[in-house]
């Protein structure tokens, strides 16, 4: 199954975001710390190098996330020019405070009345990117919600007589160009609900969680993993936690809804779904695959060309 989900209002975020980019200093570009990459819009990337903006990468819900893999993340992304990355949870303000200070430096030419800091916030649905708005200026200004894209205009608003900030809707791409980026985000609660079969997405979870963190899942269900795939483990929660449906079968759908809120609640414990490493490997498959099809199509074209 290969998961897709733009909403027709994107559209028009997008316009709008373009449009703000030529008059703004820094771009805060918030991400899914368990899935940095796959939280990532390449649209906001396209817009912002058009303009030649520096970046201020958040990896938000660092608490959630595996801390080993989030060094790795930052050591990445600080290699980038014109990059900063920073992991922390937008609900802490001892994170908070640390923001605009992190900008700063990324922009030195603003930084009085007369030229104050203009800052853009941007990333997917559900990231985080409200609640951090809120928390930068100690007020509720911005909807949170547990569904995404609940934010769905910009605005505009002074953190203080040196700092603006523009908060934007989160934008997803036209097209998720990698199935396992799509799993990631759906898994995370960044895709809409009726763009996805929840089953399928926790059967992909399970068979990451299984891979990388074999322990934490035994540990939060009481079962024994070894052999397990994303299905059997599935059925093997709703067989622990009683899920059934009227006349006894296994209640699959209920089960994989656990899976899946465990994990983004984090009660399963510190994950993160991909790390660098497991990035760079999932690339080079694809374009391997990739570039055996477009022999294959070569092949049909000429059959005669080894001859």
């Amino acid at each position: 199954m290969s998961i897709q989900w733009f909403p027709g209002h994107m559209t028009s975020a997008r316009k709008k975001a373009a449009e703000s980019m030529e008059r703004i200093d820094v771009v805060i570009e918030v991400l899914d710390a368990r899935l940095p990459e796959a939280s990532s819009n390449p649209m906001i990337r396209e817009l912002r190098l058009h303009r030649q903006r520096p970046c201020l990468k958040i990896l938000n819900k660092a608490d959630l996330a595996d801390p080993a893999v989030t060094a790795q993340w930052i050591a990445h992304y600080n290699a980038q020019k014109g990059v900063n990355a920073v992991a922390l949870s937008c609900k802490k303000p001892s994170d908070v405070a640390k923001v605009v200070g992190l900008c700063r430096p990324l922009a030195p030419h603003r930084n009085d009345r007369l030229k104050p800091l203009r800052m853009m916030i941007m990333g997917i649905p559900n990231v985080g990117k409200s609640t951090l708005m809120n928390a930068l200026l100690k007020k509720r200004v911005a909807k949170v919600g547990d569904e995404p894209a609940v934010t769905k205009s910009q605005q505009i608003l002074d953190l203080s007589p040196t700092a603006t900030l523009i908060d934007t809707p989160g934008m997803m791409w036209p097209k998720i160009a990698y199935d396992s980026d799509g799993f990631m985000l759906a898994a995370s609660h960044a895709i809409g609900r009726n763009a996805v079969i929840d089953e399928e997405v926790a059967n992909f979870l399970g068979d990451l969680l299984l891979a990388r963190y074999p322990a934490l899942v035994a540990k939060r269900y009481g079962i024994a993993v070894e052999g397990l795939d994303g299905p059997a483990l599935v059925e093997a929660i709703a067989q622990r936690r009683g899920c059934r449906l009227k006349g006894g079968a296994l209640d699959i759908e209920k089960a994989s809804l656990i899976l899946l809120q465990d994990y983004r609640d984090g009660a399963l414990g510190r994950v993160s779904l991909e790390t660098p490493a497991t990035r760079a490997a999932m690339l080079e498959a694809h374009a391997a695959m990739q570039a055996a099809a477009a022999a294959a199509k070569d092949d049909e074209r000429d059959p005669d060309a080894d001859e």
